[in-house]
């Protein structure tokens, strides 16, 4: 836990709902001074309900992202969990609505998350870490989420290799199918739950804390010689060795 002298402030993308709230939440229960993003107007609101800051970020706008530097100093964890589908697939034979749609896609979920970096990598203390949010989706990549996702875990450890020298890790977390998250724009069929919670070893849904655990731990002490890694959290749905 963190004290008065050792208090390390955490940014938190996309972190009032989801995954990302659970994240920021387990910072704040640590002692962290933690500001959160996200597009909601209500941010500042939703972030002082669970006792962190908040400021709203449009991922999209680079003018938005590089507002960040207004409201932060030195920053020792960043969190890029913000992401997701953008908007619905285009009508097949579309290919104005084809190249929209890829665009979108890899400016939420990977241009997005390089912005953020770019614009607080000078300020990340030694000592720090980056956690960037990929998917399992990464591992089959046939949409442009999926594809998105594994370029932002490809970028991600070349981050690592570039940071690594002022003592920077970098690392992303995986997570499969995570219940309580708003990813699938909506409850998932009963059908459709079934299948994916098929697939893991363990039986059960992921749940946000499952997710946030890993975060915590990467941002900690005791993971400084962790770095360039992709870590799944899904159930054993996808084994690796």
């Amino acid at each position: 836990m963190s004290d008065a002298t050792t208090q390390r402030t955490v940014l938190v993308t996309g972190g009032v709902r989801g995954i990302g709230r659970a994240i920021a939440e387990g910072f704040v229960a640590a002692g962290d001074d933690v500001l959160v993003t996200s597009r909601s107007p209500d941010v500042e609101a939703l972030a002082r309900g669970m006792g962190a800051r908040g400021v709203q970020v449009d991922l999209e706008s680079v003018e938005s992202i590089a507002a960040l530097r207004d409201v932060l100093g030195a920053v020792h964890v960043v969190v890029n969990n913000a992401g997701g589908f953008a908007g619905t697939p285009p009508p097949a034979g579309s290919l104005t609505g084809v190249a929209e749609h890829w665009r979108r896609t890899f400016a939420v979920n990977v241009v997005g998350a390089a912005l953020v970096v770019a614009a607080l990598e000078d300020r990340i203390a030694a000592g720090g870490a980056v956690v960037n949010l990929g998917s399992i989706g990464a591992e089959y990549a046939g949409n442009p989420y999926s594809a998105a996702k594994a370029a932002l875990q490809a970028w991600s450890a070349g981050l690592a290799q570039r940071l690594g020298p002022r003592d920077i890790t970098v690392n992303s977390v995986a997570p499969g199918f995570v219940e309580g998250t708003d990813l699938f724009g909506g409850a998932l069929s009963a059908a459709r739950r079934d299948a994916l919670v098929a697939r893991t070893a363990v039986g059960r849904a992921g749940q946000p804390q499952d997710v946030a655990g890993l975060v915590l731990f990467l941002a900690s002490p005791d993971a400084r010689h962790l770095t360039g890694q992709t870590l799944h959290v899904n159930g054993g749905a996808h084994l690796t060795r």
